[in-house]
């Protein structure tokens, strides 16, 4: 395996670290409270960031996602193109794919999802035609694909980055996968999460839905997010521990800096190489989609570790800080909550292991 990112994918990179650098400054994260930055959203669609990932693989979105994991820039770029650009493109029809890839990549579209029960909350069973669904939730095995159309009627508690949605990715007990666009019988309710995602309470009622892909889509999707969102969490993370290195060697005790001291350096170590973890893992799972290969225990390995040292690195950053970070205006504070956010939506390690050995001894 090589890791090294194509020619394409390190200026994409690069390109995403100087937008996010440029538009995701402290004082404009907070004038966005819990909603999205649009002027920045149409920065990096603007840019060809967002259409690029087509052609970039799953591999160059968590590069980009890295990027944005260390400003905690605030537009759903992890979930559009997890649920949606990436997702239509390897399972949508050909009408499909032309339909709603362009305005996906122009940003016109932003489609949403979430992650399994395992770290959020499980949503009553809204019905497809007599049967369960949960929107963007993947949750039981079983059944097979409808179709055609259908409507949907039900409640989903919370989606993140629902509130700058256009559709909702909703998967239903038989792992059948459906689109849904937010009009006729959806509505968005906002809620507040851990992180200020602009997340909502979806209801179906009725609402039109079409299928999309086969029963091979669920699977798919599912590690595809899971490896985007841990990502995301190596970007997180790696922007903490900056943080806290740049304090802790401007601040000084005694009349030494702080980074001059063993425990603090120790620390910080232990900081960098669950964050190397985190970034190895993940690269790793979308490196073997990118090649063709099965990748869902590796995307369950990057989830767990994104979950487990995600929530430890944070941690670290924020306890390096001192009392400046418990100082809930402090950029660093941003970042602790991002990392419980994303320890949360990617599920807890003990249900993420227990998921990855069933796995594997089903494989087996």
């Amino acid at each position: 395996m090589d890791f090294t990112p194509t020619e394409a994918q390190a200026e994409a990179r690069d390109l995403a670290a100087r937008i996010f650098g440029d538009l995701s400054t402290h004082e404009r994260l907070k004038a966005a409270g819990t909603g999205s930055d649009p002027e920045l959203w149409k920065a990096l669609c603007a840019a060809g960031l967002i259409g690029a990932v087509a052609d970039l693989g799953l591999l160059g979105l968590v590069l980009l996602l890295e990027e944005q994991g260390r400003t905690t820039a605030q537009v759903p770029c992890a979930a559009s193109c997890a649920y949606g650009l990436l997702a239509i493109t390897a399972h949508g029809s050909a009408e499909q794919r032309a339909r709603l890839l362009p305005a996906i990549e122009d940003g016109s579209a932003v489609v949403a999802g979430a992650f399994p029960a395992q770290g959020g909350v499980r949503a009553s069973a809204p019905a497809v035609e007599g049967g369960s669904v949960v929107a963007g939730a993947f949750p039981a095995p079983g059944g097979a694909r409808a179709p055609g159309p259908a409507v949907l009627t039900g409640t989903v508690p919370v989606v993140p980055w629902l509130r700058d949605a256009t559709h909702v990715l909703v998967a239903d007990s038989g792992r059948r996968l459906w689109l849904v666009p937010l009009g006729e019988g959806t509505g968005v309710v906002p809620v507040e999460l851990t992180a200020p995602w602009s997340a909502a309470r979806l209801t179906l009622d009725r609402a039109p839905a079409e299928p999309l892909g086969g029963p091979e889509a669920y699977a798919d999707v599912l590690a595809t997010a899971r490896t985007a969102f841990a990502g995301l969490q190596a970007g997180v993370c790696a922007g903490s521990l900056a943080r806290a290195v740049a304090h802790v060697g401007a601040r000084e005790q005694f009349g030494r800096p702080l980074d001059t001291r063993q425990a603090v350096q120790l620390r910080a170590a232990e900081a960098h190489m669950d964050i190397e973890a985190i970034r190895v893992t993940a690269y790793e799972a979308a490196w073997r989609r990118d090649a063709g290969l099965p990748y869902a225990t590796h995307a369950l390995t990057a989830a767990w570790w994104a979950s487990e040292a995600g929530q430890r690195v944070v941690h670290t950053g924020q306890h390096l800080h001192g009392g400046a970070g418990a100082d809930l205006d402090h950029p660093v504070h941003r970042h602790f909550l991002w990392g419980r956010q994303l320890d949360a939506y990617l599920g807890c390690g003990a249900e993420a292991l227990q998921e990855l050995g069933e796995l594997v001894a089903r494989e087996e």
